[in-house]
């Protein structure tokens, strides 16, 4: 397989930036990178397209572990499969628990409205601050 792309090249056509294809090698998402003789990093076509899956994996939020775990056993040529059900599974929990506490929160800070509507802005003795402070 030959490295014909060089970083920049290889973050522009994933649509990363090449700092974020760093990180990832260092963390272990990705592999090192092969190195020319003068020091530069080497992809492959193969690299960009793990580049774009890990990419993928993380626009759906998986966190760095579970994506370091889906691309070994891809790279170890096992099936994934069972790994990303996984993820999903429990990134579509933690998404219904945030989307939870964020209902939660829309309803707190209307009620918390409607009460400093009506109070004058007549600081410090009465002040929208106090409903806060209160947590009226």
């Amino acid at each position: 397989m030959t490295q014909d792309l060089r970083i920049g090249e290889l973050a522009d056509q994933a649509g990363l930036a090449p700092s974020a294809i760093r990180y990832y090698e260092a963390v272990g998402v990705l592999p090192p990178a092969t190195r020319s003789r003068s020091g530069y990093r080497g992809y492959s076509e193969g690299d960009l397209d793990l580049v774009k899956f890990v990419s993928r994996l993380r626009s759906l939020e998986f966190p760095l572990n579970d994506v370091r775990e889906i691309v070994a056993l891809r790279r170890e040529g096992k099936a994934p499969c069972a790994a990303v059900r996984s993820a999903m599974s429990r990134g579509a929990q933690q998404v219904s628990n945030r989307i939870r506490e964020l209902q939660r929160l829309q309803t707190e800070l209307g009620d918390l409205e409607k009460t400093a509507r009506d109070l004058p802005d007549d600081w410090p003795t009465v002040c929208v601050c106090n409903v806060i402070e209160d947590g009226q």
